[in-house]
């Protein structure tokens, strides 16, 4: 491409801790236009979404990066005022990987936010194309923050969802999330030279390589605290996060377990910590 397609953003009201100042839904191309997350279920965000369009613009292509309710619960209201057919990886719990699905039955329910109702139209394998007259979008899976995670790269600009914020860390939280498969797309994202990373929320990231490198930093500096914490004696999860997480808001603390738990199973899968009686939310973890 020799030129970019127009590309808005339109912000949902749906501020919290855990979203920032709200989801974002990209609306990308001119007279056929893609929309990437169409967001929470929210009647005044999808009445924003259509008094988006301008004269002879129509939405043919609705993408969804993963099935958590901001980002695609407002997708059968959309598609059903547009006629245009919804795209993603599949539903909220495919994707998995195959640790993580061992793991899902013993785990209690923990609320994260999962859209179970969520199926799409069409289905995105990695690297599956998308275009219109003025774009084309390549999917690329980043499973981590959940499982069928996608981004999508439009040249050098890519549409980062929740794998990779400026304004905050993505939680991962098993079995939905998964830390070793996070390293990974982070690792994967890295071999290409990106210009800007438009995420799920929050403002552009305009230096993703540095972004990237502080966000595999962090992750394996919170790998040697948890470690730092073990060598002091056997703990549960609750123990590890006040020890890891002491600055943070008590509000926060229960995605901070989660965290923490994401860590130790991966840690767990690599021989380097053990669980009693066995690798689970409620376990004490120990030193292997």
């Amino acid at each position: 491409m020799t030129s970019l397609p127009p590309i808005r953003l339109i912000r949902a009201a749906n501020p919290s801790p855990m979203t920032g100042s709200g989801t974002n839904t990209w609306l990308i191309g001119g007279s056929e236009v893609a929309v990437i997350d169409p967001g929470p279920d929210l009647d005044g965000h999808l009445a924003a979404i259509l008094a988006a369009l301008g004269p002879g613009q129509r939405i043919t292509k609705i993408l969804v990066t993963h099935a958590h309710l901001d980002h695609s619960a407002l997708a059968p209201s959309l598609a059903a005022a547009t006629d245009a057919p919804v795209h993603a990886f599949g539903s909220a719990t495919e994707g998995r990987s195959a640790l993580m699905q061992e793991l899902a039955p013993s785990l209690p329910p923990h609320g994260e936010g999962l859209d179970l109702s969520f199926s799409p139209d069409l289905r995105l394998l990695d690297w599956d194309t998308l275009s219109g007259p003025d774009y084309e979008l390549n999917a690329i899976h980043t499973p981590g923050h959940l499982g069928g995670h996608l981004a999508f790269a439009m040249g050098d600009i890519l549409f980062s969802g929740d794998h990779v914020m400026g304004w905050s860390t993505s939680i991962v939280s098993p079995p939905d999330g998964d830390m070793a498969s996070y390293m990974t797309s982070l690792a994967r994202l890295t071999e290409e030279r990106w210009r800007r990373f438009l995420p799920g929320h929050g403002e552009p990231v305009e230096n993703p390589e540095d972004r990237l490198a502080e966000l595999t930093h962090h992750r394996r500096g919170r790998e040697a605290q948890i470690l730092a914490a073990l060598d002091a004696g056997p703990a549960t999860i609750p123990e590890l996060t006040a020890r890891v997480y002491h600055d943070t808001a008590r509000h926060l603390l229960h995605a901070a377990e989660r965290n923490v738990f994401a860590h130790l199973v991966d840690l767990h899968s690599r021989t380097l910590v053990k669980a009693e009686p066995a690798l689970h939310p409620e376990a004490r973890f120990a030193l292997a």
